[in-house]
């Protein structure tokens, strides 16, 4: 039977800068339930090459970002303290909109025969959606956290909640995840 893991999505405090005040402590409650749940926890962070070397001017969302955004040296490119990653926990770097994008994240989930990802974070109509289709389509069982997803649109945040991502995965919030986690012990 293959395992679960929390995968927590760009909690950079570049992405945090757009999302609704009460986000972060939503993020952190996930973060807590997984760690005390003993489920593995990745974190996923955009992290672009110095320059942007590998952002073509053709892509809509990376071509048109400054070029010192992003990178290894950029200080709002950091996972934010409050739910930084704790020791033994992954960090995985993307470069593009899918938590797959540039990495070896799928080597990783199968070398720890983690075939069940929950997922939390920014942005829900962008790196949420994607990384959800992306891992469906990958045959994973995807749940996704519903209060602790945000976008800067909450219309479009609650439209793809309660209409897009119901087609793909499992919607539902953290208590109720952590309260079948409780269940499962």
């Amino acid at each position: 039977m293959s395992r679960t893991a929390l995968l927590l999505r760009d909690l950079q405090d570049n992405h945090l800068a757009h999302m609704p005040d009460d986000y972060l402590p939503r993020a952190v409650h996930a973060l807590d339930t997984a760690r005390a749940a003993g489920i593995p926890v990745i974190h996923v962070a955009l992290q672009l090459r110095h320059g942007h070397m590998d952002a073509h001017p053709r892509n809509k969302i990376f071509g048109a970002l400054p070029s010192h955004l992003f990178t290894a040296d950029d200080p709002g490119a950091a996972i934010h303290p409050d739910v930084a990653p704790a020791d033994g926990e992954i960090v995985v770097h993307k470069n593009r909109v899918s938590a797959f994008a540039g990495n070896n994240l799928q080597q990783i989930l199968a070398a720890q025969d983690i075939g069940h990802l929950v997922l939390a974070g920014t942005v829900t109509a962008g790196l949420v959606l994607s990384t959800a289709l992306q891992a469906a389509d990958l045959d994973y069982q995807v749940t996704v956290l519903s209060d602790s997803c945000a976008d800067p649109r909450p219309a479009l945040h609650d439209t793809l909640i309660n209409e897009v991502l119901p087609r793909r995965a499992e919607i539902t919030t953290v208590d109720a995840w952590g309260h079948t986690l409780s269940s499962a012990a």
